[in-house]
């Protein structure tokens, strides 16, 4: 801190050689100074005052069946397109004035001088509009504000409903554009289910639970048609084991046992009765047009051809073994062997069906796997047609119900506009609003003598001298021997003593003529 005031006092006697420069330099500038604000033109300040009534009771009955309008928002809009290029063009052929103005470039410094000095402000919380304009004649101020007030009140709320109108038309655009785009989606998805007929289940599961059911299913087919074959080749080859042994049955029996029971073929009824039963289970189930019904009643219809050809083969075979003696008669004669062809023809039988329902259910079972493999895209793209539809319907709905809302609100605005009222006619003040003098002289004394402190510290610092010992040891950094000390006569003391109070008179004066400059000022203005 001692170090700080140390240097300050070392300027401020630094400032003090070069005094009568800086003196100088602060009165030259405050006079510049001075005669530049007086130079500077009076302007006169033209204003007026608009209430705009936003409030209307339609506003809180149709609330809900229409758009509201904000009018509040429409007010301030148009005070704020007010003051654009095209609204300024009009007022200056309003106002008369491009009178005088030959160019192009005249005319667009008028509008931006229009721009800077004319203002629309808003009173906080209240629709009250001031509108102000400066110029330096009284006339032109109160011309211009004038025709403002006219282009604010009478410019009425039609490009609103110009707007409604073309708000109405784009939607109109926009919902027919949304039909097609509807019809377009339900084609696809109308097309889509009629190619994928067939895909879905009649369990309602996805193509997953239908393969695994499949396989299920066609396991336990194959495991139970290994069974029937096995058991039917078992029996076989019991019968031809019987058939191995010595005959007992005598010639004559079978005259004896006549022709009818050597003709039956109890192994294919078997069968028939066999897939009748089955036909019967497959019935209960599913339709006639079922492929595992169709299968076995062409098995049936099958089997009761061969019945009818083994019947035929049969009774010539028996004829031959009556003169023959062969084994056919003794399988004729035989209870164990006709036994066992019973066992024989219901394994076939069983074996036959089994062979049908396990071709079908891996016909299925392949056609469920390719889907399996499709039903990934298949399903994204019904989801995606979809998603489209949902899309195109939710923006149709919307969109049909604020074309609704826009007819009520189009009625709706023009029974609930704004209504504009004069509260203040436009009026010019009798003096002038600026420039004000009276603070601008003190900032022209402060600027006078801040440009003289700032010359005499420059000089200061661009002659620089050691005042005393001690700066010339914190400067130089060397030990000081001594210092020799000035003694001046009394002569010198009179002339240093009158040259500071000439000091102080040149500077008490420049206050002492802006004081007076001030009072001049209050005294005029009280006039």
């Amino acid at each position: 801190m001692h170090e700080l005031l140390a240097q300050v006092r070392a300027a401020a006697r630094g400032m003090w050689r070069f005094r009568w420069a800086g003196v100088a330099v602060a009165w030259l500038v405050a006079i510049a100074a001075t005669v530049a604000i007086f130079r500077i033109p009076d302007r006169y300040e033209g204003s007026a005052r608009i209430y705009v009534d936003t409030q209307s009771i339609l506003k809180p009955l149709m609330s809900g069946l229409a758009i509201q309008p904000n009018v509040e928002q429409q007010v301030a809009m148009l005070s704020r397109t007010l003051l654009t290029r095209p609204t300024l063009e009009k007022l200056v052929r309003m106002a008369d004035l491009d009178l005088g103005l030959t160019t192009k470039e005249q005319q667009d410094a008028l509008i931006d001088d229009l721009l800077k000095t004319i203002s629309i402000s808003r009173a906080r919380g209240d629709n009250i509009f001031n509108l102000a304009y400066k110029d330096e004649d009284q006339d032109k101020a109160k011309r211009v504000i004038q025709q403002l007030v006219s282009m604010f009140v009478e410019s009425s709320l039609g490009a609103s409903r110009s707007d409604s109108a073309q708000a109405r038309q784009f939607l109109d655009e926009q919902i027919r554009g949304f039909e097609a785009k509807l019809a377009e989606a339900e084609a696809r998805i109308l097309d889509f289910r009629i190619r994928n007929l067939d895909v879905k289940t009649t369990e309602g599961g996805d193509a997953a639970t239908q393969l695994a059911t499949l396989r299920g299913q066609l396991q336990d087919a194959r495991l139970q048609l290994r069974e029937a074959e096995n058991m039917r080749d078992s029996v076989k080859a019991q019968i031809r084991q019987e058939r191995e042994r010595p005959s007992a049955a005598p010639r004559g029996l079978l005259d004896g046992l006549g022709g009818a029971g050597a003709l039956a073929t109890p192994e294919i009824d078997a069968r028939i009765q066999g897939h009748q039963n089955n036909l019967d289970q497959l019935l209960q189930r599913f339709t006639d047009q079922h492929p595992d019904v169709i299968a076995v009643r062409r098995l049936i219809a099958d089997l009761e051809q061969q019945k009818e050809r083994e019947v035929t083969e049969r009774r010539a075979a028996l004829e031959a073994a009556a003169k023959e003696g062969g084994p056919s008669a003794a399988d004729a004669t035989n209870p164990v062997i006709a036994e066992l062809n019973r066992m024989l023809a219901t394994a076939e039988v069983q074996v036959s069906a089994l062979r049908g329902r396990v071709g079908e259910l891996s016909s299925r079972f392949e056609q469920a796997r390719i889907a399996m493999r499709e039903a990934p895209a298949r399903e994204a793209e019904f989801a995606a047609m979809n998603r489209d539809y949902a899309t195109s319907k939710n923006n149709y709905e919307t969109l049909l119900a604020r074309r609704q809302k826009l007819e009520m609100s189009g009625e709706l605005e023009t029974a609930a506009g704004a209504d504009f009222r004069l509260i203040e006619p436009p009026r010019v003040t009798p003096r002038p609003v600026s420039p004000n003098r009276l603070l601008l002289l003190p900032l022209a004394l402060l600027a006078g003598v801040g440009a003289g402190l700032a010359v005499a510290f420059l000089g200061s610092q661009l002659r620089p001298v050691f005042l005393d010992g001690g700066d010339l040891r914190r400067r130089t950094g060397l030990p000081m021997l001594g210092v020799v000390s000035v003694v001046m006569a009394d002569a010198d003391r009179r002339r240093e003593r009158m040259d500071r109070l000439r000091f102080v008179g040149a500077s008490g004066s420049l206050f002492l003529a802006f004081g007076l400059g001030l009072a001049g000022l209050v005294y005029l203005n009280a006039l």
